[in-house]
Parts: C-alpha cells; structure tokens; sequence
C-alpha cells in the first residue's frame, strides 16, 4: 500500500494543471489532474483524496455541478472541497460554493504561499484521519482476540476444575483423618471460587461479543433463593444467611442468570459484610408488576468507590479482601439485571451498613427472552 496522499486537482486549462502540480509537488504527496468533470468523477471513484481543488468555470459542467455530484455519493462526499476561480469576489458565488459544499475559496492568481498552506492542513487532516481508522482497527482486532482467549480459557478450564473438585469430595468421604477433612475443604472453597471466576469470564465473552440471550421461563424465586441460602450456608456455615418472602414472589426470568445475580450479591455481603451480623435476603411480591429483592449485611464501601461499583474489572468489592475475585462480580449483575428491565441500586452507610435493591418486571421484557449487550 503506498504511503502518498492523493490531492486532485481540476482544471480544464493544461497549463494550470501542470502549474498547481510544480507548486505542490513534494515526496508523499501526489497531484492527481482531471481535465473535467466526467475525469474527476472517475479518479475519485478509483483513488482516495485528502482534497479536490476544483476550478469553478469549465465547460460542460462547472466546478459548482461537479460538486453536487461529488457530495451525492457516499464514497466521495466527505471530500474536501476548494474552489479556484478567476472570477470577481462575488457574494452570490460565494454563498452558491458553500451551499455545494466548499469549504473554502481561492481566487487567481494564486498565492503559492496560501494554496501550500491550505493543502497541508487537509493532508495532515487526512493523514491523521487513516492513522485513527489504523488504530481503531487494530483495537477491535485486539479487543476480539481477547474475549476470544477468554472464553477459550474459560471453557477448557471447567474439566481439570471438576477433576479437582470430584477428588476432593472423594477425600471427605473417605478419609477419618481431620487434616485431610480440613485440606479438602480448602480445596473445595478454592475450586468454587475458581469456577465462579471462570463463569464469569465466560458471560462477559458472551456480553462483549456476540450478547447473552436469556431463556425466559415462570420462576419461582422463593425456591430460586431458599437453594441459594442453603448453599451458602452450607458453605460459610458462620454467614448465617437468612431469608424472608413475602406475597406471591412468582413471576418470569432467565433463572440461571437470575441465580447468577442472588449468589452474587449475597456472596458478596457474606464475603465483605461484618462476620458477627448475619446477611439477610428479602424477597417481596407485594407490588403487582414487579418484584423487588434485597440484600443486606453489616459494614460499609467506601463512598468513592460506589459511582464505579458496576464498572468491568474496577476493583470495588474485590479489592477489600485480596484473592476474592476478579472484579466482574457487579457488573454481571448491572447486566443480567438490565436484560431483565428491571434496575438495581446500592446503599451504603457505616451506621446502617449495606444494602443492594433489585426490582425486577413480573413478567419479561416485552413478554420475550431479553438480550444482554455489552
């Protein structure tokens, strides 16, 4: 690909033609000469230009027609236009070149010194311009082979994870020794918070890339929650997770992605929250079109961290206690919760601790299956 940049030039005189040519003639730039206006439609279809200078009086069609046709194209309508004219300075003929799409006016005989000045800014305008697109291109590939690596990483690392995991469930049930209980359960934790790392590279792939699509169906989130619960109490046996239901608290959603959200944010309170306190869960069906969750636990997050609390791989949460996590726990939620329609804030206060709402639509979006983008 050459490096030179294109200025075409427009003239139905030769030797003005060859004249602007010995002005602007220098390495990197080349001057592209149309006789006429048919010429110059066939150059800009074939070659790229930082700029057309355009001669406004020619035969057959003048500069003013000729840049009619130039911005009616999608390929040539971001061309920047000069006109060169050896007319008087007339308003009407200004206000006419403007109107065509001008964005500037040269009268004969030229400056030189001008029509230099004038060339460069839009060659370095162009310039600048391809070195953008250049860079831009080369992040979206980067970006792409990115999520690519991750959700390769992602998958291939779920089989030595369950290989772990299955060994050290066979070492609780086999073994009377208390060392090795206390090995596999540390084993068992790390595994867990392993897979839930590896899961939620895997959604923001999937939200990055080509979107999640969720698989809306009647959920019943009192026994969506109460599994969650039991879980994590069976896990964090100190946690003494609670959970309180109130109405009818079933409606539709992706419950996958719904539970994704519940462990989340209540494994974060257990996690983070002050371990003599207990971290409750509050599912509440009261409102009719609507379903409004909460969870909350004692201790506080910093006030300069909640307007980025949502943020990919911003520490947040992650960064109060080191190895927990990578930073993506929140922004899931923000995402599977706005698939959803529904909304969730965060409260948080030192005298009241902290407290994660979620009020999610009774029925899905548009009564279909919802679509996470990233």
């Amino acid at each position: 690909m050459s490096d030179e940049t294109n200025v075409l030039v427009v003239d139905d005189i030769e030797q003005n033609l060859a004249a602007i040519e010995a002005l602007l003639a220098r390495p990197g730039l080349r001057v592209l000469k149309a006789g006429s206006g048919t010429d110059a439609l066939e150059m800009l279809l074939a070659h790229e230009v930082a700029l057309a200078l355009v001669d406004v009086q020619m035969p057959n069609m003048n500069g003013f027609e000729l840049a009619e046709l130039i911005r009616g194209s999608e390929r040539t309508r971001s061309v920047p236009l000069i006109f060169l004219t050896a007319g008087a300075h007339e308003q009407a003929m200004s206000f006419r070149g403007y109107e065509a799409g001008a964005v500037d006016f040269l009268y004969k005989p030229l400056d030189a010194h001008v029509l230099r000045g004038k060339v460069e800014v839009f060659v370095a305008l162009h310039t600048q311009k391809k070195q953008m697109a250049r860079q831009l291109e080369e992040l979206r590939q980067a970006l792409n082979l990115n999520e690519l690596f991750t959700a390769v990483l992602g998958h291939d690392l779920r089989n030595p994870l369950s290989a772990v995991m299955n060994g050290a469930g066979i070492l609780l049930r086999g073994s009377q020794d208390e060392r090795v209980i206390g090995t596999a359960r540390r084993i068992q934790a790390s595994t867990r918070r392993m897979a839930r790392m590896v899961d939620q590279l895997l959604d923001v792939a999937r939200i990055r890339t080509d979107g999640l699509a969720l698989q809306m169906q009647d959920t019943d989130y009192a026994s969506l929650c109460r599994g969650i619960v039991d879980e994590l109490n069976e896990a964090y046996p100190e946690a003494r997770v609670s959970l309180s239901v109130s109405d009818d608290v079933r409606g539709q959603a992706d419950a996958d992605r719904l539970s994704q959200v519940v462990s989340n944010l209540v494994g974060n309170a257990v996690q983070h929250g002050e371990p003599d306190h207990p971290v409750q869960l509050q599912v509440d069906g009261s409102q009719r079109e609507r379903i409004r969750l909460c969870v909350r636990n004692r201790g506080a997050i910093p006030p300069e961290q909640l307007p980025h609390l949502f943020d990919a791989f911003h520490p947040g949460l992650a960064s109060r206690r080191p190895g927990q996590g990578l930073g993506l726990g929140l922004y899931i939620v923000k995402k599977f919760v706005d698939a959803h329609g529904g909304s969730v804030q965060v409260r948080s206060h030192p005298a009241t601790g902290t407290e994660f709402e979620l009020e999610l639509p009774r029925r899905g979006p548009a009564g279909e299956a919802g679509r996470c983008a990233g």
